[in-house]
């Protein structure tokens, strides 16, 4: 770009150049645009938002940004924990308006694009009785959640997000439009199965919709009791691949179906979902209600989207902390220093949760996607949301360190979508070195000068 101009009017400029739209701060609707889901990050203000109305918008806003030597930040659904979608002083290249579905019944495929919410897509398929499985939150982007692997309520019996993923559609560093499947750059293509978005702008994704012409689930509520936890888990453990468990230790909502009594206070809340006839849903779920009787029974014929029901609104917006490791193994300990992490935390909102893998999610081999930890049989997670200042943020995540490493102990690594920052020891824990090695050099080829940073950062080999 000429230097001569302030980079003020070039970046005015770039709204000349491309089909989408240039906010800066002196647009009336920069100061809700640059938000992102988590409010610890209110304060970062980029000097620009581009609304990509197309990959050429993209690779128009990548050259600008290396010839300005701006900072630039990716924002689809602004749910990472790193609050990677927004910078101080960034050129952020929001894909929101990258939302068409399309859908090929016949195939059972789906192109979304990167501005989808898994709501939305679940919603759209879901009405010819087919699925993908997302994560467990309506609200979040396809996009993130995607590219860290997907970890839902389908991962015991169709696999990951990225184990339905057949093609993405990715803008590079260097502005080429690719298409990256098993057979067209097939190195790009495995990177981004589980690598984030070190190596590109993907703004759509091809996934493989499988059938779903019958579904049961949605919440069953207990006490939050040590041995009925670990009873629980190794229930979810030996149950058919048709089911998938993410349970969770967490104060109770205020909810029409909640005891008054019971709302405020910490439960059991195991979200159920069972893909499969409902006779054998209610011959599955049969033991686990007799586990005691439950505070709250919502599990029943529904559709797949209902899953969704405990997601927040998105006004309420809240300070997030969290913290993942997958384990080899769950018992009554376990259990007991899930309750008692539970029982620490000050926050007004927390989750302690175990989600059961196994299944399909197993059956991938380690190398086949940059998602290595096909041999873990559990994860557990804990998120704290809450408001405060620079004390209540280290309160916080003082508390979901000490909590996994209490329930954990012995890493079986991390989830790299629920790592909080960038640093080599997050790299190191979320990839095997093998892996990581392997990245490096997917990242040397498509990203040699490292433009895609402001991310959970895989540097060049």
């Amino acid at each position: 770009m000429d230097k001569r101009f302030p980079l003020e009017d070039q970046i005015e400029m770039l709204g000349s150049m491309i089909r989408g739209r240039v906010i800066t701060p002196a647009h009336p609707d920069y100061e809700a645009l640059r938000l992102v889901a988590l409010a610890q990050f209110d304060t970062r203000r980029p000097a620009a938002i581009v609304r990509v109305a197309t990959p050429s918008d993209i690779a128009t806003t990548l050259n600008f940004a290396q010839a300005t030597d701006l900072p630039l930040a990716i924002r689809a659904g602004g749910h990472s924990t790193g609050g990677y979608g927004v910078a101080d002083g960034a050129l952020v290249i929001d894909l929101r308006d990258l939302n068409a579905i399309d859908i090929d019944t016949a195939a059972r495929t789906v192109w979304a694009g990167a501005g989808c919410t898994a709501a939305e897509v679940t919603h759209a398929v879901e009405q010819r009785g087919l699925i993908v499985g997302f994560g467990d939150a309506g609200t979040v982007g396809i996009a993130g959640l995607t590219l860290g692997g997907g970890i839902g309520y389908l991962a015991r019996k169709h696999g990951l997000t990225i184990d339905s993923l057949l093609a993405v559609e990715i803008v590079t560093a260097s502005g080429d439009i690719l298409i990256a499947d098993d057979t067209n750059h097939a190195d790009l293509f495995w990177a981004v199965r589980g690598g984030g978005g070190n190596f590109g702008v993907v703004t759509r994704f091809k996934y493989r919709l499988q059938p779903l012409p019958a579904f049961t689930g949605g919440p069953l509520v207990f006490p939050p009791i040590p041995e009925l936890i670990a009873s629980f888990v190794r229930l979810a453990d030996q149950a058919p691949e048709e089911l998938t468990t993410i349970a969770m230790v967490m104060p109770l909502p205020p909810a029409p179906f909640i005891p008054a009594e019971a709302q405020g206070k910490l439960a059991f809340v195991a979200m159920m979902a069972y893909a499969g006839d409902a006779e054998a849903a209610q011959k599955v779920l049969a033991p686990f209600r007799a586990l005691a009787t439950p505070l709250a029974d919502l599990v029943g014929p529904a559709p797949y989207s209902s899953l969704y029901m405990l997601d927040p609104p998105p006004e309420m917006r809240a300070m997030v902390a969290v913290r993942s490791r997958f384990a080899k193994d769950f018992g009554l300990d376990d259990a007991r220093a899930l309750v008692n992490a539970a029982q620490a935390c000050t926050a007004p909102m927390s989750m302690s949760q175990i989600r059961v893998l196994g299944g399909a999610h197993a059956r991938v081999a380690t190398d086949a996607t940059a998602f290595a930890h096909r041999g873990s049989r559990f994860m557990v997670s804990f998120l704290a949301m809450y408001g405060g200042g620079p004390d209540e943020v280290a309160t916080q995540e003082r508390w979901v360190a000490d909590a996994v490493a209490a329930v954990a102990p012995v890493s079986d690594g991390t989830y790299v979508n629920f790592l909080g920052d960038a640093e080599a020891r997050g790299l190191a824990s979320a990839y095997p070195a093998a892996t990581l090695e392997r990245l490096r050099r997917v990242k040397r080829r498509y990203d040699p000068e490292n433009l895609f940073r402001l991310n959970t950062n895989i540097t060049p080999a």
